[in-house]
């Protein structure tokens, strides 16, 4: 058995696919997305730079013998990560990590659906005005190595479910499959849409191994916003909201407190529809959270993970040209970001390893987004400088379907 792992009883265990075409779930995500002219739907040519990625990649394709709308299965080599060993019960944070112990390795078989003849998109880059220097991300290749196994590390996922309740009904996913590939320790979830009525027969659900789970809920408007973190690792405390009203009844932001560091999981209000809420984002809740997360770093360093709806540069989004004032990418959100943010000594982890990668963490619903691959990056890890240099590896996970969004994660040597 693969560490301790995480599932949802009832309607949720399934099992993972690795899907490329875009899957449709309930409640529609609140981004807006501007229209994509009909010369839009073409992926850019790759320049010469990335020739020798792209021909590496089409070597693994032949082997795989991917053909347009069939379902293939492969398999892959999952080495059983050790189990973690934890003293729940010593809060003094002194140690948060036991002996990892090697193990056998099993072998854990995956579906990929494709109705495309490139089975993995992501691989490809797509950028309406690419830079010469420009490359795709590539998790299979990008990702670093695993620590030596005497490295006492964490390894923190993130991911905005866009519902919860609708990705556990999703046929072909599996949390408790989910947990066994990626071995996480804390895992952040952003847009739940629960209420709190539903949170307790959730948290029954979880099973040995992170029973630490925290959530909070939209009290605003039901069925909207909320986040979670979930653990193996019971925090020495945790706080809801950032301690201002008019910023907390959204179920936005949660804080848990280890020995070596704050972990927040945010969901940044995205600026809506007309960018009807870009005043309240940029003038009220980014300087606030910016305070608060100042506030804490006092005593000991900050991250800060979720869905922060910003995409930072151009590297960032397809097509930077035609969403110049749609939410996410406007003038005065990307300004809002690096001020309150960057610039105050918080750190892109993504950007830092990888500043000229192509990654998104976003696709629409429209547009074949994810299928050709026009995305926008949204989702962060952001540190304090004082601990950028234990990131190991900030990573993305494009082909986690069952949301508008894939996961990320960040592995941090303590």
């Amino acid at each position: 058995m693969v560490r301790s792992s995480f599932s949802f009883s009832g309607e949720g265990s399934l099992v993972i696919e690795e899907q490329v075409a875009s899957t449709c779930v309930e409640n529609a995500s609140e981004k807006t997305e501007a229209e994509t002219s009909s010369d839009g739907n073409q992926v850019q040519n790759v320049p010469v730079s990335e020739v020798g990625e792209l021909q590496r990649y089409k070597r693994r394709l032949n082997h795989l013998s991917v053909k347009s709308e069939t379902v293939i299965g492969y398999s892959k080599v999952a080495t059983k990560k050790e189990k973690l060993s934890i003293e729940s019960e010593d809060l003094s944070g002194q140690k948060l990590l036991g002996t990892r112990k090697k193990t056998s390795s099993e072998t854990i078989n995956f579906d990929v659906k494709t109705d495309d003849k490139v089975a993995e998109p992501w691989t490809v880059l797509a950028h309406k005005k690419p830079q010469k220097d420009w490359i795709p991300y590539n998790p299979r290749t990008m990702k670093l190595p695993p620590l030596a196994k005497d490295t006492q590390f964490l390894k923190l996922m993130s991911w905005n479910v866009n519902g919860l309740r609708a990705l556990l009904k999703l046929e072909g996913f599996s949390a408790l499959q989910l947990a066994q590939r990626e071995d996480f320790d804390v895992l952040c979830l952003q847009e739940t849409k629960l209420q709190e009525k539903d949170v307790e027969d959730v948290k029954r659900s979880l099973i040995d191994g992170y029973e630490n789970s925290f959530w909070t809920c939209s009290v605003s408007k039901l069925g909207y916003s909320g986040t979670a973190i979930i653990s193996r690792i019971k925090p020495l405390s945790v706080r809801y909201g950032i301690g201002i009203s008019d910023h907390d009844s959204e179920g936005r932001i949660i804080t848990a407190e280890f020995d070596s560091f704050y972990l927040i999981t945010g969901y940044v209000p995205n600026s809506g529809d007309g960018l009807r809420r870009l005043s309240y984002r940029i003038n009220e809740w980014d300087p606030s959270l910016s305070n608060y997360m100042k506030e804490l770093e006092k005593s000991k360093p900050v991250i800060l993970t979720g869905d922060l709806n910003c995409a930072h540069q151009e590297i960032d989004i397809y097509n930077p040209a035609g969403n110049k004032r749609s939410a996410g990418f406007t003038d005065e959100e990307r300004q809002s970001f690096g001020s309150n943010f960057l610039s105050r000594g918080f750190v892109d982890t993504f950007r830092r390893q990888h500043p000229g990668v192509v990654g998104y963490t976003y696709w629409g619903y429209r547009h074949g987004g994810r299928k050709f691959n026009r995305g926008w990056r949204l989702d962060y890890f952001l540190v304090s400088e004082s601990i950028a240099d234990k990131v190991h590896d900030s990573y993305i996970l494009p082909d986690i379907t069952g949301s508008d969004h894939c996961p990320i994660g960040l592995v941090l040597k303590l």
